[in-house]
């Protein structure tokens, strides 16, 4: 009688790759007695990386808001020289317009007549037209409250009304430059009633 073939048990066989490499496979060793982290462990990390999130906003905000004021001084310092200098500009043209203005108070009927009188006649109204391009206007000062803050008193003169401390006369015209003054003007200020010359003496 054969020898029955007893069926052999199935080896296993190691997989392989798709490049005829075999793989093997470890399972990852894991530490006899770890524990896994408690939930109040968690919950304190999760505490900690919170706080840490907190602050590191505060910086940053802290940080935004530094660099907005920062911004918004250096802009205002900027526009603060630009108009300072063009009113430092402006100021020194006051004085040409003063002179122009004299020149042409000082015209003889004949000098008016001439052709070259009309053409000088523009370079004051072109100077003006400048000075008001740029924010620069004249002030009304006749008839008004004496304000030293916009008004420099030359003369006190008595005023036939007996009214204090109004403008009476301008000597030399103020300017300003927007809301701001730019220079101010020269005026006669009255000072009380004016006294009688002809003093009333009684008859004994």
């Amino acid at each position: 009688m054969s020898e029955q073939l007893q069926p052999r048990p199935h080896e296993e066989q190691p997989e392989t790759t798709t490049d005829g490499q075999e793989a093997t496979t470890t399972a990852a060793p894991v530490e006899e007695g770890a524990a896994p982290p408690s939930v109040e462990a968690l919950q304190a990390r999760i505490a900690e990386l919170e706080r840490e999130n907190a602050e590191l906003r505060d910086n940053w905000l802290r940080a935004v808001a530094d660099y907005k004021n920062f911004k918004r001084r250096t802009d205002q310092e900027r526009a603060e020289l630009i108009r300072s200098a063009s009113a430092a500009l402006l100021l020194k043209l006051l004085p040409v317009m003063d002179d122009l203005e004299r020149a042409m108070a000082s015209v003889t009927p004949e000098v008016a007549e001439t052709p070259w009188y009309g053409g000088f006649k523009l370079i004051p109204q072109k100077l003006q037209t400048i000075l008001e391009s740029e924010g620069v206007t004249r002030m009304q000062t006749v008839g008004e409250p004496f304000d030293p803050n916009r008004h420099e008193a030359i003369i006190y003169e008595p005023s036939e009304d007996g009214e204090d401390g109004r403008v009476i006369a301008e000597l030399q015209h103020g300017y300003l430059l927007r809301d701001r003054v730019l220079r101010p003007a020269m005026v006669k200020v009255s000072q009380g009633k004016k006294q009688s010359s002809d003093s009333e003496t009684p008859h004994g």
